[in-house]
């Protein structure tokens, strides 16, 4: 059941070691089959170096395992709440990377210092409230998805826009269009932890990049421009065509 979409979350698995973003079994990812109502997850407590596509266990909406001989990850009522909150994630990853989960623990968003952070999240990456007694005693990991949703629902955030949070005194969850997606934004997000860190470090009293240059980066990305800029390459339309249709600012 699932084999190209256990193979496709296996393989997003597989790159957070690669990319160093999780120590031990500390991560998981997981990926949506829309049209079927399922999902596929890493297995709990499994080293990466042990694992194959075919220990990834299949989840429906739910919460009933579907397939699989290994427990889910005890993560996975927080992947569940996402993928039903927001049908355009279509991949989630959660690790405990250093840099993205020290912001987590002191309780702070991570500010847009620069175009790097900009090209491909829009504004902050917020920093949700710690749990409360009850919450955390109820249902835990369902109610870290609850607070990620509400929460994003209350900012008025578009989830694409902004493909990432930090949990208080928890760690970062990442998502995207599908599993590899999902980890590339969850790279992004370390790296720009990581950045930020050293921002303020060099500059305690530094000031978020102006929005204009944050607009500027981040609407050329996935604007409709970035949509414009796609579809004439994709034709390959070359500089100088592109320059008398007026469209010479998307080579830029």
């Amino acid at each position: 059941m699932l084999e190209e979409l256990k193979k496709q979350v296996y393989e997003a698995n597989m790159k957070l070691p690669y990319y160093g973003l999780v120590t031990f079994t500390w991560g998981n990812v997981s990926a949506i089959d829309k049209e079927k109502g399922l999902f596929v997850i890493k297995p709990s407590g499994v080293d990466y170096d042990k694992l194959s596509p075919e220990d990834m266990v299949v989840m429906d909406l739910e919460g009933n395992r579907i397939e699989g001989c290994l427990n889910p990850s005890s993560d996975t009522p927080t992947h569940l709440e996402l993928y039903k909150a927001f049908p355009e994630i279509g991949g989630i990853v959660h690790t405990h990377s250093s840099y993205a989960t020290s912001w987590a623990q002191a309780g702070r968003g991570i500010p847009c210092y620069g175009t790097t952070h900009a090209d491909y999240i829009y504004g902050e990456v917020p920093c949700l409230r710690c749990l409360t007694k009850e919450e955390i005693e109820e249902a835990y990991e369902e109610n870290t998805g609850h607070l990620i949703v509400n929460e994003f629902v209350r900012m008025k955030k578009d989830p694409m826009a902004v493909p990432a949070v930090l949990c208080k005194n928890h760690g970062p969850f990442a998502w995207g269009k599908d599993a590899m997606d999902a980890v590339h934004n969850a790279v992004v997000l370390e790296e720009v932890a990581k950045m930020a860190y050293r921002t303020e470090t060099i500059n305690p009293k530094v000031l978020p990049a102006p929005g204009e240059l944050q607009d500027k980066h981040y609407f050329r990305k996935h604007g409709a421009n970035a949509i414009l800029r796609s579809k004439i390459k994709t034709h390959v339309i070359d500089k100088k065509s592109a320059e008398i249709h007026g469209f010479s600012t998307l080579f830029n």
